[in-house]
Formats: structure tokens, C-alpha cells, sequence
């Protein structure tokens, strides 16, 4: 591309795409450059999307500071963008003696991190809110500012967004070779070559890969696995809360949620890895995680799984974010963002401005207000299109053929099926795709390539 950008984003997951908004928005001339075929095709496409408070993130770390600036951005933000948000609150939950002993512990770490509403709960009070849980819960603790949210809907808009106010967005462009220049870097791509000022490295699970383009990279990536089982619809009627572990020394434990969707899961399993490009299942594992949601919820025996999927988070040797700029070489470096990204994207973008801000150039004052680029909401408390009429081409989430032809249109339409699927639910509920995949993959050939 002939045009030099001021910043360059390699990756193009939630937390690349909340940096380019940021920046987009601050009026810098910037571009993302996504090695798949669509937005959100590593990490970011398998997560559990809670919006967390940061009650038990580390006191006065990096990530509790983007966790909770990203937690009141969404919240600000999401009624102009269209976002969903189920407000659920969460539920520490303990099994046993010891586990009910070490809640004070808990409560008190999230007082010292500012979330001051959490509140202890009896057994009594424990079963009048979840009176579906099993007996064997003695006591909890309470969390109101924990929800539920749309795992692809929120960085669907922040790249709508930034598309709005300049931004470009290039897929299949995976950053093969960064060359130094006088003022910046030139990156090859299988799109060509780019030119930028600044490169931002949000490259996710091969974070430690485009580090190395640059300079030997100070971290590398560990990747987690994580496994979760989805309950059908009917078992979201069985509870109101996030029910979360008490966590030991070795892990957080498994979460037991409503998703934005209706649906009901558990999940995730954390297994150390050498997967980076896609997660696998083992049944074992699920079965395991099916049991213990119905040992915690036992009405679940009753209901069928609907799905199984597993996430990759790019874990590093740390125990924090890894965010830095390196001044003397026009390079900001983002990585080691775990689970917590979705809820911290907005706030690590707020983090990577102020870095931008201190070593490479003055940021505007005062802006414009920025222009809203809602997007369709597929949340199933809220309004659907189904609801007005229309041809239905996925009868188990209630797909219509207009919401596939808009998800294949626009500035930014899907790249592939992965990306459709995540844009409209299609193929995504009971029956997997067995009875609509044909005429969904047909409509979406049709649309995007002009097949008849």
C-alpha cells in the first residue's frame, strides 16, 4: 500500500481492535493488519464473555487497572454501539467448610480493589436467590457489578467504529518480516508491504512471534486451553447469577454461566498447550465439566448439551499484562492478555493511548463527538429481527436471510464462515448446522462471491 500510516496494529482481536478504535478516535492515521480470513479468528473467538469487575485480579496490577476502566467504557459506551449487557450479578459460591472459611479472604481483596458493593451470603439467602442449586452450597459471595456480554458483538463495533473515523482493517495479512526504517517500520505481508510510524504488537497466541520481528522478545507465549460445555436453552431458566469457584492455589476453577445467547455453560478448563492456531476438544474433559455442572445445578441431568467448543488464551511466564513502549524503536508491545481481555480491551486501549501520548507524539484535547456505529444485537432478552418477519434460514437461533446478507455486506462484511457464523448465530445452536448449513453456506457464496 502506497499510504504510511501513523500506527500500524498487527492482530486483529478484541484487544487490537479496542487499540485501533482508541487511536482511530484520537485522529491518528491507522491500520490493523489480521493474518485469518476474518476479525477474531485466534484467541478472542472462544472466551466465556463475562464483563469482569476485577474483584480477584491482583491488587494494583496493570490488569485490574484495564479490567475496571474497560468494565465502565463498555458501560458507557454500549448503549450507542448497540451492545448487549444481561445483568446477572455473580456468585462466589463455597462447597465446604474450608472453602466458606476463605471467602473472607475474598471479600476483602475486592474491597482493597474499589468494588465495595460485593456482600456475604447465608445459606438461606444463598437458596432464595439460586433455589435450583445443589444442597451442598453453604454460603457465597455476592458480586452485583459481574454480567454477562457478547463475546463478538463489542469488538465487531470497535472495528466499525474505527472504519468509521479512517481506520483500515486488512485480513490475510500475516506480519512475516518488519523492516526497520528511519522513521518507522516497513511490515511485509501476504497483502504487500506497510508502512507506519509506530507498530503495536497485538498479535495474541503468536505475540512472541511478531515480537521477534523486531527486537528479542522479553516474554513468551504459554498457551492455556480452555474447554467449555453448552447447555440447550431451557437450562438458563435454572439461574439467575454467574456461579463462580472459590479459587485454589493451582487455579480459578470452572464458572458456571448464562450466556448472552440463552444458553446455559460451563467452563473453562485450563490445560497448558502447544495449540495456537485451533483449540481442540477431548471428551474426557467435557464429560468432566458436564458432570460438574450437574453436580453444582442438578436439575441440568434433564437437559441436553447443545455445543462444546475450546478457547486458547496467550498466557506468558508472567503474572501480569506485558505492555510497554520501547521508544528508541517506534514499538509498543501488548501481550499476555488471558481471559480478562475482553472485559480489559477498552482499558488496555486507554493504557496503549496514554503510552502513545508519553513517547510519540502529543494527543488531541478536545475531539468531536465520535460517530456511533451500532451493530445488530443477537442477544436473546432483546428484540430480534425474526420478530418483524422475514425468511429464516437457521430455525434454531432464529436467523434470517436479511441478517446474513447484511453480515456479508458493509464496510467490514465476513471473511469467511467462522466470521459469519460469529456476526449472526447461524449454524451456531442445537441442531450445529446439520439442517441449515447448505443453504447458509449457498446464500453466503451467492452474496459474496456472486455464485448463483
Amino acid at each position: 500500500m502506497s499510504e504510511r500510516f501513523d500506527i500500524a496494529v498487527i492482530g486483529c482481536g478484541v484487544v487490537g481492535l479496542a487499540i485501533l478504535r482508541r487511536l482511530a478516535l484520537l485522529g491518528l492515521s491507522c491500520v490493523a493488519l489480521e493474518k485469518g480470513a476474518d476479525i477474531l479468528s485466534g484467541a478472542s473467538k472462544g472466551n466465556s464473555a463475562l464483563l469482569h469487575t476485577g474483584f480477584d485480579a491482583p491488587p494494583k496490577s496493570l490488569e485490574l487497572a484495564c479490567m475496571q476502566a474497560g468494565h465502565a467504557e463498555y458501560l458507557e459506551i454500549r448503549q450507542g454501539l448497540n451492545l448487549p449487557l444481561l445483568e446477572t450479578s455473580a456468585i462466589v459460591a463455597a462447597w465446604n467448610d474450608d472453602e466458606l472459611a476463605k471467602l473472607d479472604a475474598i471479600e476483602k481483596k475486592a474491597r482493597a480493589n474499589g468494588v465495595e458493593d460485593v456482600k456475604r451470603l447465608s445459606q438461606t439467602e444463598l437458596r432464595i436467590r439460586e433455589p435450583q442449586l445443589a444442597r451442598q452450597a453453604l454460603g457465597g459471595l455476592l458480586v452485583p457489578g459481574e454480567h454477562v456480554i457478547d463475546p463478538w458483538s463489542a469488538p465487531l463495533a470497535y472495528a466499525h467504529q474505527a472504519l468509521a473515523h479512517g481506520a483500515k482493517i486488512i485480513r490475510n495479512a500475516e506480519v512475516n518480516k518488519a523492516t526497520r526504517t528511519s522513521d518507522g517500520w516497513t511490515l511485509s505481508t501476504l497483502q504487500g508491504e506497510v508502512t507506519a510510524r509506530i507498530v503495536i504488537n497485538a498479535a495474541g497466541l503468536f505475540g512472541d512471534h511478531v515480537e521477534a520481528l523486531a527486537h528479542a522478545p522479553q516474554f513468551a507465549i504459554k498457551p492455556r486451553k480452555g474447554q467449555f460445555v453448552v447447555f440447550d436453552k431451557p437450562a438458563a431458566k435454572l439461574m439467575r447469577a454467574i456461579l463462580l469457584p472459590v479459587p485454589t492455589a493451582r487455579t480459578k476453577g470452572v464458572v458456571l454461566f448464562r450466556t448472552i445467547f440463552g444458553n446455559l455453560a460451563i467452563g473453562p478448563t485450563a490445560e497448558e498447550t502447544e495449540e495456537r492456531d485451533n483449540a481442540t476438544t477431548s471428551t474426557a474433559a467435557l464429560e468432566t465439566l458436564k458432570a460438574r455442572a450437574i453436580e453444582m445445578l442438578p436439575a441440568l441431568k434433564d437437559v441436553d448439551v447443545t455445543a462444546i467448543y475450546a478457547g486458547l488464551r496467550p498466557a506468558t511466564q508472567q503474572s501480569d499484562y506485558v505492555i510497554e513502549a520501547h521508544e528508541d524503536e517506534n514499538w509498543i508491545t501488548v501481550a499476555g492478555i488471558r481471559s480478562t481481555g475482553l472485559t480489559a480491551a477498552l482499558g488496555i486501549a486507554q493504557h496503549v493511548a496514554k503510552l502513545y501520548g508519553k513517547h510519540f507524539g502529543k494527543l488531541p484535547r478536545k475531539l468531536p463527538p465520535p460517530k456511533l456505529t451500532p451493530v445488530p444485537s443477537l442477544a436473546e432478552h432483546a428484540i430480534r429481527p425474526y420478530m418483524k418477519g422475514g425468511e429464516i434460514m437457521c430455525h434454531c437461533e432464529w436467523v434470517t436471510r436479511a441478517e446474513i446478507e447484511a453480515a456479508c455486506a458493509g464496510p467490514l462484511p465476513a471473511g469467511d464462515l467462522a466470521g459469519l457464523k460469529r456476526r449472526t448465530r447461524a449454524m451456531m445452536g442445537r441442531c450445529q448446522g446439520f439442517y441449515c448449513a447448505a443453504h447458509v453456506s449457498a446464500l453466503f457464496d451467492q452474496v459474496k462471491h456472486g455464485t448463483p
